[in-house]
């Protein structure tokens, strides 16, 4: 498994997370998958953890780590 992060602006992070879960797509508020359907705020933006169909993990998040 990899990781995989991607920094999006609100406007793509809103419509991915939309279809996330239009999809029924398992995601995450953390890596440890421990907030089931839920996004974070973390370093003043948001975030959300997801699989890929092969099992790597993708971070999305609108702010980058300070």
């Amino acid at each position: 498994m990899h990781h995989y992060a991607f920094l999006v602006d609100d406007d793509l992070f809103d419509r991915a997370y939309a279809r996330l879960r239009a999809d029924g797509t398992e995601h995450w508020a953390d890596p440890q998958m421990t907030r089931p359907g839920e996004t974070n705020t973390e370093h003043g933006g948001r975030g959300v953890y997801f699989n890929d169909p092969a099992g790597h993990a993708i971070e999305m998040i609108t702010k980058p780590y300070l």
